[in-house]
This record gives structure tokens, C-alpha cells and sequence, in this order.
């Protein structure tokens, strides 16, 4: 099984690089973040006609998941219980079962700023995940991927003292990642086919260009299915071109 995940940042700006990802790159499972879009816009025929299902939660704001699956589509839940909203519950959580595995895509609170009502907020958002994903980790396949706003550790950010008091790198936030880990998951490192093993890059300034990323996209996997990983790399040539999102995706192979 592919499984792979992409935030898109709008998934109708980005909906032709997309479809010709998803046709050359052929993953069973893609976990979509940041899709912009309501439920009843999300261009459903142009991906349909390449033979996937479609499972969406979004309200036309700034957030929005989705989940496209050529391995089934079963058991779709859109957030989880419990939820913290800011204030109400945005659509930032979308779960599935495609073939044995249960299917996570989530988009973690960005935080903006240390001791911001917003970095609570992604703080009890992270505590509220891993309270729903504890009963579903000891019963099953699992694999929770997406747009986690956290860089784990320095490795991960191409210049820790350019992070110091910013959000993504913080030892809460770190902490709140290492809570999930010890749920049984393991951490899938891939590879980058040049440079630094990156997944997000500032589109201000050349910062693709210069190597100046962070690795924030991620995926968790169930220590039994992460020990059937083949390969996990990063897709950076997604990042280029024209009109690239500001994220490229993380794809794992398991057997």
C-alpha cells in the first residue's frame, strides 16, 4: 500500500498539478490538508475519473481535510470526540478505513504565537487528538498523517537558533508529539531525493531555493506497519514549478 500525504493550500488552486500527481504517483491512500473548500465544492470528477473515492471535511474556510482512496472507503468519521474548537470546532480531522488500515489526515492548529489564545488552542487540540486516537491505536492498523505545525526536533528545521520563542519548535509542542509517538506509533523518517529531508517552505524570499525548510508534514504509523515500510521519501519536485503549494508531499510505501 502508497500512502501519502499533501497539504495542498487550496485544493482547487492546485487541482491540476494535483490530478497529474495523483496519476503519475498513483498512492492507494492520499491525505489531503488544507483544502479551502466546503464539502459541496470540493472538484470531485477530475479525481474520481482517475478510479478514487472521495471523503471530505471542510466548511470554505481555511482549513479543510480530505482523504482519496483507491483501497475502499468505510467507517468515514469527520472530527472526534471531544474536539476543541476556536471557538467552535473547525475541520481540521478526518478518519477512514481504506482496505485493513484506519486512515488519519489532520491539520494541527498553527499556534501563531507562544502564549497567544491560538497556541492554547493548538496545545489542547494536539492533548484532544491523542485522547482519540489511544483506543484506535491498540485495535488496529493506523496511520495518521498530515500537516502537524510541529517541527520534532531541531534536525527538523534547517536553522534552530532562526526558531527560538516561535511556535513549531517549542518543547510543548514537541512534548505533545512524543505523547502521540508513545501511543505505539512510530515517526516515519523519509529520505529527500536532494537536500535536507524537508517538507514546508516558506514562499517569502527564495527560502525553497535556499534549503531553508521544515519537516512539520508527517507520518505516524502503527509499529506493525511501520515495520513493513519499503521506502518513504519526500516529493519535492511537487514544490516546484508553477503555482507549487508551499508543502510537498511525504509518500511511504508499505508491503
Amino acid at each position: 500500500m502508497r500512502i501519502a500525504t499533501w497539504n495542498v493550500n487550496s485544493v482547487v488552486a492546485r487541482l491540476p498539478r494535483l490530478v497529474q500527481w495523483l496519476d503519475a504517483t498513483r498512492p492507494d491512500v492520499l491525505c489531503i490538508q488544507e483544502t479551502k473548500v466546503a464539502d459541496t465544492q470540493f472538484p470531485r470528477m477530475e479525481i474520481q475519473a482517475l478510479g478514487y473515492e472521495i471523503a471530505t471535511h471542510g466548511t470554505g474556510r481555511w482549513n479543510g481535510v480530505a482523504i482519496i482512496s483507491r483501497s475502499g472507503l468505510e467507517d468515514v468519521r469527520s472530527g472526534f470526540d471531544a474536539e476543541p474548537g476556536f471557538p467552535d470546532p473547525e475541520a481540521r480531522a478526518l478518519a477512514a478505513t481504506c482496505g485493513p488500515v484506519r486512515i488519519w489526515s489532520v491539520y494541527i492548529p498553527n499556534g501563531r504565537e507562544v502564549g497567544t489564545p491560538a497556541f492554547e488552542y493548538k496545545m489542547t487540540w494536539l492533548a484532544a487528538l491523542r485522547d482519540a486516537l489511544q483506543a484506535e491505536s491498540r485495535s488496529r492498523d493506523l496511520a495518521v498523517c498530515g500537516d502537524f505545525n510541529v517541527a520534532p526536533t531541531d534536525a527538523d528545521v534547517w536553522d534552530p537558533a532562526a526558531f527560538v520563542g516561535s511556535t513549531h519548535v517549542t518543547a510543548e509542542e514537541r512534548a505533545a508529539i512524543s505523547a502521540l509517538i508513545k501511543l505505539g506509533l512510530v515517526d516515519v523518517q523519509p529520505r529527500a531525493f536532494k537536500g535536507l529531508p524537508f517538507t514546508y517552505w516558506d514562499y517569502r524570499a527564495g527560502n525553497f531555493h535556499k534549503g531553508l525548510g521544515m519537516r512539520i508534514d508527517l507520518v505516524l504509523l502503527s509499529q506493525v506497519l511501520a515495520s513493513r515500510v519499503t521506502d518513504a521519501y519526500i516529493d519535492r519536485d511537487a514544490r516546484k514549478g508553477t503555482l507549487p503549494s508551499d508543502h510537498a508531499p511525504v509518500v511511504v510505501d508499505v508491503a
